[in-house]
């Protein structure tokens, strides 16, 4: 039997803005299993990056209760949140967000200073392929290797659940295969949770649980007994 590592119960999240306030989820009910490999649909706007974000813990729920396996992290104050995801949560940018004056190398090592017991950053670099690299900065790297590399940093840290926020938008067909093969590596290999928000449905296909979210709130969800790999993709 599979082991909960998330679970929503009717969370939303309200934004306010001066007397604007914007409902961005409602009644949201969702459970994530250790090791699953999730994907979020749903058009622009529909609230696939503040679901991502709730999951996280990046942002709070404005109500209900969201558990991170027998913590409730909705009952977390700033600072406990804080080491949850610095220990726990790995990010995939879709713009990499690497330091430009730091080489490969020297961007993953950055989660050292987190304080964590984190592994070799060669060894990171290596589980993405780039480990002949270390040495170049990210301006001598192609989009495909800067994303790479982005990986590397989030899964440095042995993060039992990493998110991917639109990790192959910048990317050409074939790079950002090797991007997913990574993704989907890190779920099926190594046992973490990812959770990847996509526009791009064809990605459903990999997903061992596909959540459809529209007008704020979960529209549908579909296990997918047979997930296909990222080589399998026809774009």
């Amino acid at each position: 039997m599979a082991n909960e590592l998330i679970r929503f119960e009717n969370v939303g999240k309200t934004y306010i803005t001066g007397s604007v306030t914007y409902e961005a989820l409602h009644d949201v009910n969702l459970t994530i299993d250790e090791g699953e490999m999730v994907v979020i649909l749903g058009p622009s706007g529909a609230g696939k990056s503040t679901l991502l974000n709730l999951v996280g813990g990046l942002d709070g729920a404005t109500k209900g209760r969201i558990f991170f396996g027998e913590d409730e992290i909705t009952a977390f104050n700033d600072v406990r949140l804080g080491k949850f995801r610095a220990r726990d949560v790995g990010i995939v940018f879709q713009f990499y967000n690497l330091v430009p004056t730091l080489t490969a190398i020297e961007n993953v090592s950055l989660m050292q200073d987190l304080g964590l017991d984190i592994m070799d950053p060669l060894e990171a670099l290596d589980m993405v392929g780039l480990a002949d690299q270390k040495d170049k900065f990210p301006s001598q790297l192609s989009g495909g290797q800067q994303q790479r590399v982005s990986i590397a940093r989030a899964i440095a840290k042995k993060p039992r659940l990493l998110l991917c926020d639109e990790p192959t938008g910048a990317l050409d067909t074939n790079t950002g295969k090797e991007v997913l093969k990574i993704l989907k590596e890190q779920s099926s290999i190594y046992h973490r949770t990812v959770v990847m928000v996509t526009h791009n449905a064809l990605f459903q296909e990999i997903a061992d649980k596909v959540v459809t979210v529209k007008n704020g709130t979960i529209e549908n969800i579909v296990i997918n007994d047979h997930p296909k790999e990222a080589d399998e993709l026809s774009w």
